[in-house]
């Protein structure tokens, strides 16, 4: 097999910050998975990590606080039928690895069984979804509070009445390298930066706030004049917009979503309920309806782990699968889940990339990457046109969704009413309350405008925490419910 040049690549560089320190190799990294296999058990892998991290914060001209952090170590996995043992260790050596061993095969049942740890290692090819450069080395410590004073200046500079900026900016450098005892070593190194902006606004003794951001797997230099311009510029528009905006309406009327950013209703609603380990639990609302609709024509979610250098890309997902593109659902029929392996196996189905780990410390579990809607055909301007009184939201803050019922309630950080085919007046205080599976069956308009989100995701599940991203095109979803304050 003849292996591609990233995968050597970072493969030498995993093995010189996770190996080669600490006297290791991959025949020893054998010996640990077949220790495992002394017992009864049908999978295992190793799971190294070394992970450096820095962070600034301004407020007011000062910087506020600063952290640089570097962490590593290994998880040890065995898995029998539908049961894992895990156990890990901040401490990288034999002697660790073994005991850590020995602890998760503690699941098995004594005896030699029939699945053995695979005599060699294989080293898959790699596609290359970002460079391998360290974002944390690519400009110095004073160099990055200027960069967040620039946008402190620029965001002032936008408007009179910014009364506060906090801005942050953070770069992560993550090496991770699995062995796997069906013999595939894998190896990734990912970069990941992001520099967010939050402003104040005041007038005549009102106040009301802003936030943008972005960024990438990309080293520092992603952060040009133009963009920092454009993060700052946003987050006052924003906090200005809501300084007159109205009281929201109540009632229950169409919605027009923008695109990028609010795919995050996307994705919290439906995607999570596409996750493989809630359908085989049977605990999602689209469980065991593969083939049926669930949508409405036109409508297709995708999940892809492909695109160049997306805060939620990756080269290989945690347990050392390459990421893909998988059609979840196309053009209103639910086609698949994303899995990680062990819930790809208990399904009798391919793992699909989406096996993801917020640390050594945790357990993989499916996770999404890039999760968006394809475009459809309508202009922008004609949905909007389209509806005689809703509202047209942009920007979404947080929310809160029920996996089981696909139940969501979601806070609108920016939106705008509809009244005979305009955009009228921006309102606040409104809340989107309706049911994932069923808002997918009233799409009646989607646009060609599909987009990304600049780069701000992180999606929580069961308490871990992992980079992701979202987009769709402008929506229009009939009969959702409005909470407001009017």
């Amino acid at each position: 097999m003849k292996i591609s040049d990233p995968a050597l690549a970072r493969l030498a560089t995993a093995k010189r910050l996770l190996l080669d320190p600490f006297g290791l190799d991959e025949s020893q990294l054998h010996r640990v998975l077949a220790t495992i296999f002394q017992h009864r058990t049908d999978y295992a892998d190793l799971y190294f990590q070394y992970s450096r991290s820095e962070s600034f914060s301004l407020e007011e001209g000062i910087v506020k606080s600063g952290s640089f952090d570097i962490e590593q170590g290994v998880g040890v996995r065995a898995i029998v039928g539908d049961k894992t043992a895990f156990a890990y260790s901040d401490d990288i050596s034999l002697d660790s690895l073994t005991e850590a061993a020995i602890s998760a095969r503690s699941i098995a049942r004594h005896g030699s069984g029939k699945v053995k740890v695979a005599p060699a290692v294989a080293v898959r090819p790699q596609s290359s979804r970002y460079d391998d450069d360290d974002p944390v080395a690519s400009l110095d410590a004073a160099a990055k509070v200027r960069m967040l004073e620039k946008v402190e200046r620029l965001a002032r500079a936008r408007d009179p009445r910014v009364k506060q900026v906090m801005a942050t900016v953070g770069a992560d450098y993550d090496v991770i390298l699995v062995a796997r005892s069906d013999g595939v070593l894998a190896a990734d190194v990912r970069p990941l930066v992001r520099v967010s902006v939050n402003v104040i606004v005041e007038q005549d003794g009102k106040r009301e706030q802003g936030h943008f951001g972005g960024g990438g797997r990309h080293d520092l230099a992603y952060f040009t004049d133009e963009r920092l311009a454009e993060y700052a510029n946003q987050a006052v528009d924003q906090a200005l917009v809501n300084l007159v905006a109205s009281p929201a309406p109540a009632g229950i009327m169409p919605v027009v979503l923008g695109p990028g950013w609010p795919g995050i209703l996307l994705h919290e609603a439906v995607g999570h309920g596409l996750e493989g380990d809630f359908n085989r639990k049977g605990s999602s609302a689209f469980a065991g309806r593969i083939g049926q609709r669930v949508a409405s024509r036109g409508v297709t979610v995708i999940d892809d782990g492909t695109i160049a250098n997306r805060r939620g890309s990756l080269s290989i997902d945690d347990e050392g699968n390459p990421t893909q593109r998988t059609v979840m659902i196309e053009d209103g029929i639910l086609r698949g889940y994303i899995q990680d392996s062990l819930n790809a196996r208990l399904m009798s189905v391919a793992p699909t990339g989406n096996g993801r780990r917020e640390s050594f410390a945790h357990l993989p579990m499916p996770r999404m990457t890039n999760t968006y809607m394809l475009a459809g055909d309508k202009d922008p301007d004609e949905i909007v046109r389209s509806v005689s009184r809703g509202i047209y939201a942009t920007n979404f803050g947080g929310g809160q969704v029920d996996i089981t019922n696909g139940k969501f309630v979601f806070s609108m950080a920016e939106a705008y009413m509809i009244e005979n085919g305009k955009v009228t007046y921006p309102i606040k205080g409104a809340t989107l309350i309706g049911n994932g599976p069923d808002a997918l069956t009233q799409v009646t308009m989607i646009g060609n405008d599909m987009r990304l989100d600049p780069g701000i995701g992180t999606c929580g599940k069961d308490g871990q925490s992992v980079p992701v991203g979202v987009g769709q095109p402008t929506l229009r979803i009939e009969g959702l419910t409005i909470g407001g304050t009017a």
